[in-house]
């Protein structure tokens, strides 16, 4: 093939470059903010940013038409918002004016050319009810994140005040340790990894990253408080407790799940986002069955002795606390579907704060001052706790001999 063969092969190759390199030509449209948080009736702005290289590289020669849209969410949440004409490298201030609706929409932009980048150039904008309510509802979640937090130290306490563990049930601690430990995965990383963070706004390009520090530091200290209790477990009274061999079997497929899932993610067969959010499945499930053993434990003992109601009390307050605040946020932005379209996060922690009704009501009501109906073998210390400070409780035998 002789070198001229060559030459409309190469003109075509110039000829793509050159019309790449227009359509990527280097104009960026950004925003001051893209998150704006209005009442209804009232104004707000936020400012547009034009940058670029010299207008005569771009293509740009004058000003550019710029104007906007609504998506994902009501059309009439906001007054139209006018076309405006921006000049390469300058600025304008652009006003939002709400109407009487509450909710959430974004504000996206779009130019008159094909080489203006705008993938930044939007705002979420939500519009509520009450500020107020907004406050109120930011102090709760302050309040139920450290009665949360607090939740995992009576039970240590316990256990340490006794020298034993006898009445914590040891499956309820190896579930919520490989569930606070999966749930800690998907926080951290997402929080912290910078390639997992652009895997997530791939999929959700004009999302909000749903993870904060809080919702970091929680995990992490759930997981170190919970292994706290099973370093307990091994230095102090535990009689015959041990795991039981369904809990084993249940840990042994959530482990060989795990494999699975990070061998995918390691050939690329799924992304590593997509792993964590298997982890968070996982977690899911687990919050669902964790109670169970406790809570069959205590009934077949018939006592909750050994097992710290400040745990439930401080977790039945969290939880109760979390669903007034996201019925808050759901009247105040009008968006119910924040609780109803998302029934697993709602119905999580509803069940968790019935399972908190029942524990009450085993230690307030059907087990009250109970000596342990079943007592564990290799130990009598439960029975001579109980007998010593609840002598009431006890026949005329075990008045002479409590152990």
């Amino acid at each position: 093939m002789s070198v001229a063969s060559y030459g409309p092969r190469i003109l075509t190759i110039l000829t793509l470059l050159g019309c790449l390199g227009q359509y990527t030509g280097k104009l960026t449209l950004t925003v001051s903010t893209q998150d704006l948080a209005l009442t209804t009736h009232s104004n707000g702005s936020f400012t547009i940013n034009l940058t670029g290289s010299d207008p005569s590289e771009t293509g740009a020669t004058g000003p550019v038409g710029i104007y906007f849209a609504f998506q994902d969410g009501p059309q009439k949440l906001l007054r139209p918002i006018k076309n405006v004409s921006l000049a390469v490298n300058s600025s304008v201030e652009i006003s939002v004016e709400t109407t009487g609706l509450a909710g959430h929409v974004d504000v996206v932009t779009n130019t008159t050319n094909n080489f203006t980048n705008t993938k930044e150039g939007f705002v979420r904008v939500t519009v509520m009810k009450s500020e107020t309510i907004e406050l109120v509802s930011t102090i709760i979640g302050w309040i139920y994140f450290v009665a949360w937090s607090v939740s995992f130290w009576p039970q240590i306490v316990e256990n340490f005040r006794r020298k034993s563990v006898i009445g914590l049930n040891f499956d309820f601690l190896s579930l919520n340790l490989i569930g606070f430990t999966l749930y800690g995965c998907f926080n951290v990383f997402l929080f912290w990894v910078d390639s997992i963070q652009e895997e997530y706004y791939t999929k959700h390009p004009r999302g909000v990253l749903p993870v904060t520090p809080p919702d970091v530091f929680f995990p992490i200290h759930a997981v170190l408080a919970t292994s706290v209790t099973i370093f307990q477990c091994f230095i102090f009274e535990r009689g015959n407790q041990k795991v039981s061999k369904g809990c084993l079997a249940i840990l042994l497929g959530i482990v060989i799940f795990i494999a699975v899932v990070l061998i995918l993610a390691a050939v690329s067969v799924i992304t590593w986002l997509d792993m964590l959010y298997y982890f968070s499945y996982v977690k899911l499930g687990i919050t669902i069955i964790k109670y169970v053993p406790q809570a069959y434990m205590n009934f077949r003992r018939k006592s909750t002795v050994g097992w710290s109601i400040g745990n439930i009390l401080l977790d039945f307050t969290g939880g109760s606390l979390s669903i007034v605040q996201m019925i808050l946020i759901a009247h105040n932005n009008d968006d119910w579907s924040s609780i109803f379209g998302d029934p697993t996060k709602f119905g999580l922690g509803f069940f968790s704060v019935l399972f908190d009704l029942f524990f009450m009501l085993q230690h307030y009501v059907f087990y009250r001052g109970n000596l342990p109906h079943e007592t564990l073998a290799g130990s009598n210390e439960l029975l001579t706790e109980v007998a010593a400070s609840n002598p009431e409780f006890l026949s005329e035998e075990q008045l002479e001999d409590p152990k």
